[in-house]
């Protein structure tokens, strides 16, 4: 059986995760800390970030780029219906969009909201310094650039049926993985985007997302409205 090594509010590997549900595919859940990054990760991928796949009989793929463009290459057509693989579809024109926007949510969205906001409100008290609370200017700032990239889902979402065109693809997964760890520490103010708001809850109520909608971080209870599929 493949191995994912993952973070369950880290948003690049749910990304992967849900991208694998969405194939159907099984695969044996590995948790990591990133805040303590273990030898046995060190060994698998260097670099000691996550997400990780172990691909039974087959490579190590670090980092969801990698990961994201294997399943694509190896997987053509669906396990189970035969179906395109929702992660890269449409033209040349049209897959690079795709991977614009994968690259906006897990490199911009990442380095200024996600990373930083479970830093300060999940890492920080994970590592055994729970008297250290966030530091109110840096979770301010976050709130301020998630307003930005919640508008610019809006306008994504305004304009197309999917955030990359007509299809789901991968950039939906990025932005849905990255949004559903900020909505569980309650950050994400919906009825002010009712755009990106209508988007988040076509994709979360998927059934490829039920696993990330279950996670619980030890002493941080999501929102009512997280697992809420009509919010």
């Amino acid at each position: 059986m493949h191995r994912l090594w993952h973070f369950r509010l880290c948003p690049l590997s749910r990304s992967i995760r849900i991208t694998l549900a969405e194939l159907g595919l099984q695969v044996e859940v590995v948790e990591e800390q990133p805040w303590d990054v273990s030898d046995d990760l060190l060994q698998l991928n260097p670099a000691g970030e996550l997400p990780v796949l172990e691909i039974d009989a087959g490579p190590v793929l670090c980092g969801t780029y990698a990961i994201s463009e294997y399943i694509a290459e190896e997987l053509k057509r669906h396990p189970v219906d035969g179906l395109e693989v929702p992660l890269f579809p449409g033209n040349r024109e049209e897959r690079a969009e795709v991977r614009r926007l994968v690259d906006w949510f897990h490199g911009k969205f990442n380095r200024e909201v996600t990373k930083e906001l479970l830093f300060e409100k999940v890492y920080a008290r994970l590592k055994g310094n729970p008297s250290s609370g966030p530091d109110a200017d840096i979770v301010r700032a976050i709130r301020g650039n998630l307003r930005y990239h919640l508008s610019y889902i809006s306008y994504l979402a305004h304009g197309r049926r999917w955030l990359a065109g007509e299809d789901l693809s991968f950039a939906d997964i990025a932005a849905a993985a990255h949004l559903s760890s900020v909505d569980y520490l309650g950050e994400v103010a919906w009825d002010e985007f009712p755009q990106a708001k209508e988007w988040y809850a076509r994709v979360k109520s998927r059934p490829a997302f039920r696993a990330i909608l279950s996670d619980r971080v030890p002493g941080a209870a999501p929102p009512a409205h997280y697992t809420d599929l009509d919010f």
